[in-house]
């Protein structure tokens, strides 16, 4: 036990002397927390519209209206034709066309009918898709005010009506930081408990270090233990930065019980830390580590159910992620934060991890 100790000691030391691990550990998650909830985000607002409006006309300009004023266009142009309309897609002005054609107002109030053409600029397709659906939704409001304007409900409607309630739960205001922030500081996690754990064995094989704790007086374990423990106190020193960030910042508390995201994050970090020990085996320098560590997060990240849900991929992507382990620390973080659940519901999780 006194030999762990002292090992403990000088590991300790040797983390404070290095400055970049002590950059990593509290510049990191301040940095992370702020830039990437922000930056990545799916809601799709400022749409740059560009439109063709041949008709002209008080209906025309009411459906321009209608883009305008619903928070999620931004007119950027209006062209005289189509062909000048595709040259503002082609040069990145706009990300969407509405076409009104000639007789529109006349067409709609003659036949009952009329039409309107929508092109989406679809390189990124989904937000294409996103735009359209705005799209067809704000004419489809505009066709509504349209037929009430026209037909006069009676007192006593002969169809029935549905009227439907909706409710959202565990975040009520759909903000997508809350959705975002959990699953960062699970990465912030994974970071020290993975990186910087491969890094730090190497870079005692690189300064012969290593050569000199072999051949002293020390156990296999108390050499593993002594590489390994710092590493854990470390990362749940970062998740509770990224737990005060997040309060700061958002104002986001978990809603269910904290200890029992560390009781997870303390299990989650024992298997990432042989994950980074066994990567330490296989470089010889820490450039080498960091290639492979940085491989193999790259995978983590984009098979954790982060960006995109997991329903959501390929059957042989699904089997990758549910080998992932982030992708369990990510669904428990946000259902402790989110849902506030207990125990027994993460207790499925903590038995795979």
């Amino acid at each position: 036990m006194r030999t762990l100790l002292f090992l403990l000691r000088k590991e300790f030391l040797q983390i404070s002397r290095n400055k970049l691990i002590i950059r990593m550990i509290f510049a990191i998650p301040i940095v992370q927390l702020i830039v990437l909830p922000n930056a990545a985000n799916y809601e799709m607002k400022n749409i740059n519209i560009c439109i063709v409006d041949h008709d002209h006309s008080e209906y025309s300009r009411q459906l321009i209206n209608k883009f305008t004023s619903s928070g999620y266009f931004q007119l950027t142009n209006f062209s005289e034709t189509y062909n000048d309309a595709l040259v503002v897609v082609e040069e990145d002005k706009a990300d969407l066309i509405v076409e009104i054609p000639q007789g529109f107002e006349r067409d709609l109030i003659r036949d009952n009918k009329s039409k309107a053409m929508i092109i989406a600029n679809a390189i990124n397709g989904q937000a294409s898709g996103l735009s359209v659906s705005y799209a067809n939704s704000i004419i489809q409001d505009f066709n509504n005010e349209v037929r009430f304007e026209w037909i006069q409900p009676p007192r006593i409607n002969p169809q029935p009506i549905i009227e439907i309630t909706t409710s959202n739960w565990f975040n009520p205001k759909m903000n997508y930081k809350y959705f975002m922030v959990p699953g960062i500081l699970v990465l912030l996690v994974t970071i020290v408990g993975f990186l910087l754990t491969a890094i730090n064995i190497v870079k005692e094989k690189e300064d012969g270090t290593i050569e000199q704790l072999n051949v002293s007086p020390i156990k296999k374990y108390q050499f593993i233990l002594g590489k390994l423990i710092p590493f854990w106190i470390l990362g749940n020193i970062v998740l509770s930065i990224g737990f005060g960030i997040s309060y700061i910042v958002y104002g986001i508390l978990p809603v269910g019980n904290p200890l029992l995201i560390y009781l997870f994050a303390a299990i989650y970090l024992i298997s990432l830390l042989g994950f980074g020990l066994l990567v330490s085996t296989f470089a010889e320098t820490q450039q080498q580590a960091m290639f492979i560590s940085y491989f193999f997060m790259t995978v983590f990240i984009l098979l954790s159910g982060l960006f995109a849900p997991i329903e959501n991929m390929p059957h042989w992507a699904r089997i990758l992620a549910y080998m992932n382990p982030v992708s369990y620390f990510i669904d428990v973080m946000r259902m402790i934060v989110l849902k506030g659940s207990g125990f027994t519901d993460i207790l499925p999780n903590l038995g795979i991890i």
